[in-house]
Parts: C-alpha cells; structure tokens; sequence
C-alpha cells in the first residue's frame, strides 16, 4: 500500500489520528483521558500561587483546580495574573509545565506576541516564492501591535493567496483577542487542538494523497493491530535481533538484543538497527524525558559511527532531543522532549 494516508478515527469516543505512510504507521495522535489535564498548545491564565526558588520556577493556579509549573518566573509577584501555553504534558496529580512565550499556531502561520519580526521556514527555498511570501505577510500584518511576529511555516508554499491570507489574519485576531484579556480569574483561553486538528495542522507537508475519516479508519489500515504490537513493548530489529522500550516512573529503558545471531559484527548491526528505529518507538509510545539505552556489546571504537546514526535519525525526527553520551556503565543516556501523555495511559 504506497502512499501517505492519514487515518481519523475515534478510541474511547475521543479523537485519535494516524499517518500511514507505504503502510507503515509513522505517527499516531490520540487524546488522552480528562485525569491528564490540559495539553500541549492551550493557553491559559493563571494567577501566580508561590515560588519554588530550589527549582527556579513557580507553581501557578490554574482554572479548574489544575496547577502548573511556570519556570523562570523571575519579576512575576506573588497573585499576579500571567499568561501562559502549556508546553508539556505531566503525569495526573502533578503540576503542568507552561510557559510564557505563547505561539497562535495554524496550518500555514504561526503568530508570535513579544517577538516581532517575520520569518519564512527554511524549507521553503525558491527565492521567488518566498519574495511573493513575504510581500503578502507584510500586508496581513500591516498595523498590528507593537511586538507581534510572524512565521510562515513550510505548508504556506502550498496554499493559494486567498487561503493563507485567511490563515494568518485569523491567527492575528485570535492572537490580539488573548493578549488583550490578560486581567482577570484563571480561564481557559484557547483549548489545545484535539487530533484531528492537530493532525490537519502539523501533518500538511508532504501532503498526504488520501485522509480517511470515520469509524474503522484504524482497523482498515492496520492502525489497530499497530498500537497492539507498541503496547507489547518488543520492537523487531530484523533478523532475530529486537529493542524493548519500557517505561519506568523515573526514566525510559531501552534494551538492544542481537538474539540468536553470536557473529562479531551481530551487535554492531542490531545497534544501528535500534538506532534508526528508537525516534519512532518513542513517538508511537508518547515516550519522552530521561532515556537510558543498553546497547548489545559492541567494540568501542563502533561507537561514532553508532552516534552518528543516531543523531541522523533523531534530526529527522524533528522532536526535541539532546544526546547526552555514555556512561562509564557503557549505556548511552539521552533526552526526548515529553509532548505527549504515554500511549499506554491513552488506550
């Protein structure tokens, strides 16, 4: 099955989405249960509630008795009223991580309070095309507010004028609205986008070449049998050789086994093969924060070129992600951005 499709469905009459691309599930949105609060991308206001000076941030009050965790907080007094995007997720009864710097983002546009200027995605390299871009920016931004910014993110190449022009004065008036609501209770503002709009919004490039909304989207395209296979957390690296990738309350485990195969270069080729796959075993999971990873045995001297891979491979990935290095154990530790409530609490 060639192609890439994007599969909406629903799981527990909550929104669930799927990119399939050559039949293989790429990536996978699902809202998660109310018990995990807001989600990434709303935006709030909260009322600061009290510093916590040993961890650099404060605790915020947020509407409908959920807290949140706002770091940097440095100039905001206690009881002020603060503007804030949740920018993580948290596990239930814990505080949510916010931020300050909010981001109206659409399809096309993203507008940015409080860091003016306008910026076209580097995608988008036709001289010409970003030349016409940033004529038909300017004029959708002309008399904004001191401080408003603008990107054109990389689906903006191809959208007609009309569209995109819609786009981003939709995304200003929205933007301008909130901004100027910045006094009063803790309220939800903005409501972060479930999957299916998340879907149409983060999903648009390449342009996928068939979506499929209904019922039984998932069971056609395999999507189902897919999320069995993730939950048993057993990924196949070919051959016999496999990765686990388990959850535990304070890190990530990741174990490469080369199986049956005992020939020198077996645990050279399952590493890389881990390697390769590990930015899409923790997409699908919804893992992210600490990572710890027991590579097979391996000469050292492999090791670059099992770095290399590997930074390659969460590059492309485009999740915020920091490798960290090995450990005088002989594991490697590395960091992936939490963006997502992990897909075994989901489903």
């Amino acid at each position: 099955m060639k192609g890439r499709i994007v599969a909406l469905d629903r799981i527990d009459d909550r929104a669930a989405a799927a990119m399939i691309v050559d039949g293989k599930v790429e990536d996978l949105l699902i809202d998660p249960p109310e018990r995990f609060g807001y989600q990434p991308g709303a935006i709030l206001r909260g009322r600061m509630d009290r510093p916590l000076k040993g961890q650099g941030g404060a605790i915020l009050r947020l509407p409908g008795g959920w807290t949140g965790f706002l770091r940097g907080s440095k100039g905001i007094g206690d009881g002020a009223t603060v503007l804030v995007q949740v920018s993580g997720v948290s596990e239930p009864g814990k505080a949510i991580p916010v931020t300050t710097r909010l981001l109206f983002k659409s399809r096309y546009a993203i507008i940015t309070p409080d860091a003016p200027g306008l910026n076209i995605a580097r995608s988008i390299r036709d001289e010409e095309l970003r030349g016409h871009l940033r004529i038909m920016a300017e004029d959708a931004m002309e008399g904004a507010g001191e401080g408003l910014g603008l990107i054109l993110r990389s689906a903006a190449s191809e959208a007609d004028e009309d569209t995109l022009l819609d786009d981003i004065l939709a995304m200003r008036s929205l933007c301008e609205t909130v901004m100027s609501d910045a006094s009063g209770e803790p309220e939800l503002l903005v409501d972060a986008p479930d999957a299916h709009e998340q879907a149409w919004r983060d999903w648009a490039m390449p342009a996928p070449d068939a979506i499929e909304d209904g019922l039984g989207a998932f069971d056609q395209f395999g999507v189902l049998d897919t999320i069995d296979q993730i939950k048993s957390e057993r990924w196949s690296l070919g051959a016999d050789a496999s990765m686990f990738v388990e959850a535990t309350r304070a890190l990530i485990a990741v174990d490469v086994n080369t199986g049956a195969d005992n020939s020198p270069s077996a645990g050279l080729k399952a590493n890389l093969a881990a390697a390769k796959s590990m930015p899409l075993a923790l997409r699908l999971s919804g893992l992210g924060g600490q990572i710890v990873v027991d590579f097979a045995p391996m000469p050292k001297k492999d090791r670059r070129k099992l770095e290399d891979t590997m930074k390659a491979a969460f590059r492309r990935d485009g999740a915020e992600a920091a490798l960290a290095g090995w450990t005088p154990l002989g594991n490697f530790e590395l960091q992936r951005k939490r963006d997502r409530v992990p897909l075994r609490e989901v489903v």
